[in-house]
């Protein structure tokens, strides 16, 4: 055999062995793609097996559908949406502004509603029924004066109440500390180089609306005007010629009204310092005197048996009648109503649209005495939260509040409060919180009687009211 001969023979023998070598490489290529098919086969029949196994919950179906529903939404969908709950916003907005325009509103119309109310003197506001009868541990009781407490005026904000006895002082209080502030000495008569005070029993104070001026009037017939802040004296009205017996400021103004025991009515503009005129009309002593907003006052005859209303811009006067014996005290309700007592024990509710009293209530406080020599108890002063149907009257001993019913219709009691001594002055707080009693051991207008066992003092008594439905107004 040749060389090339046997050269060929092993590179047949390569090629042999290179052709049986193919069928193994894809024999082997076979075989693994066979195991990748059953690994993939094998890894489907996993899947079907663990989502069959393992439920989805409908809340993360939910979830998931939302999800998916979100990323499907497109640009103009979510403005849309986003508009559309813009728009909702918007519109709560504005239906919560016009609920409260509507409740301004509300408050608006009841506001003006009540004023025109008080303007015709038919506002009452129904508060009595609410009242509490407070218990004697709550009364405080502020001592201070030597004399009677004769007449008491609370300031507008009901921060201080000013008193004044027939001891010729004037003692400024604080209503929360019940401490003295300012006290206005007695001066002696007819004594130079003395600060300005009385010098004889004070019979009425006035205060203004603002609470810039106060007004005392005595025995000597001078009328005191002060700063009620500093409690320092501005002016001195003289012209009357007997003791001042009452004094009050129109509502909102400065003002000044004045009554005396020489029968006659004075006005004063008290901001001027000057006198303004005088109108006559009643046959006795003039008793008391009120007044509110209105151009007018009212007053008390005493033993002439008349009530009076005194329109100042037409100088005239309407006279009522009612009472049997002396009417020492009177008080206006509103700018239509008024309540007034006399010492025949009857208290009157009077319309200043009718010349005889709606209600006439005789013995008031009941009878005292022998048996028969029983004989009523005086009505010393009266007292109304202003434009309610609260009133309060009293005589020694007892202080009574009472109802007024519907229209001013009746006057129905409600409780007494006893108090030991006479009670010659009463107030109410501008709030109606408290009721204030000027008490002392005489009646502010003589002697007649004395209780050794009063005290000449200042009672506050506070008017709690039970929980209820908010006051109304007719």
């Amino acid at each position: 055999m040749s060389a090339t001969a046997a050269a060929r023979k092993p590179g047949k023998q390569a090629s042999r062995a290179g052709a049986a070598a193919e069928p193994s490489k894809r024999r082997r290529k076979a075989d693994s793609a066979g195991d990748r098919k059953k690994l993939k086969d094998g890894g489907k029949m996993n899947e079907e097996i663990s989502s069959d196994s393992e439920a989805e919950s409908p809340a993360q179906g939910k979830i998931e559908e939302e999800e998916e529903e979100e990323l499907e939404e497109t640009v103009q969908e979510k403005k849309l949406r986003l508009a559309k709950l813009y728009l909702e916003q918007l519109r709560q907005q504005e239906e919560e502004k016009a609920e409260a325009r509507e409740f301004e509103e509300d408050q608006v119309a009841g506001r003006l509603k009540e004023d025109v109310l008080e303007q015709r003197g038919q506002l009452q506001k129904s508060v009595a029924k609410e009242i509490q009868a407070p218990a004697p541990d709550d009364i405080r009781v502020l001592r201070g004066h030597q004399l009677s407490i004769t007449c008491l005026v609370i300031t507008p904000d009901d921060l201080a109440i000013f008193s004044a006895a027939k001891d010729c002082t004037i003692i400024k209080w604080s209503v929360e500390s019940g401490q003295k502030l300012h006290v206005i000495p007695r001066v002696k008569k007819d004594t130079e180089g003395q600060p300005p005070g009385h010098c004889t029993h004070i019979l009425c104070m006035a205060i203004s609306s603002d609470g810039k001026y106060l007004a005392s009037g005595d025995r000597s017939k001078l009328i005191l005007i002060w700063e009620a802040e500093s409690c320092q004296h501005l002016y001195t009205f003289t012209g009357h010629r007997d003791a001042v017996s009452g004094l009050a400021f129109r509502k909102g103004t400065h003002q000044l009204y004045s009554t005396s025991h020489d029968r006659s009515v004075k006005v004063w503009n008290v901001a001027e310092n000057s006198y303004v005129e005088t109108l006559f009309g009643h046959q006795d002593a003039v008793a008391a005197l009120d007044a509110l907003s209105r151009e007018c006052c009212v007053t008390a005859g005493g033993r002439d048996g008349t009530v009076r209303v005194w329109k100042i811009p037409e100088e005239s006067q309407l006279v009522f009648y009612g009472h049997q014996g002396s009417i020492d005290c009177i008080h206006l309700i509103n700018e239509g109503h008024m309540v007034s007592g006399a010492d025949d024990g009857s208290v009157a509710l009077w319309s200043l649209s009718k010349k005889r009293p709606l209600v006439l209530h005789r013995e008031a406080h009941g009878l005292q005495g022998m048996p028969g020599l029983e004989q009523p108890f005086w009505v010393s002063s009266v007292a109304a939260l202003l434009n309610t149907d609260l009133v309060a009257t009293s005589h020694n001993n007892c202080v009574k509040l009472w109802q007024c019913g519907e229209g001013f219709q009746c006057l129905d009691p409600l409780f007494d409060i006893p108090l030991v001594g006479f009670i010659n002055s009463l107030k109410f707080s501008s709030s109606g919180d408290f009721l204030v009693a000027g008490v002392g051991q005489e009646h502010r207008l003589g002697r007649w009687w004395r209780i050794k066992e009063a005290q000449n003092s200042v009672c506050i008594i506070p008017l709690r009211r039970v929980a209820g439905p908010p006051a109304s107004s007719s």
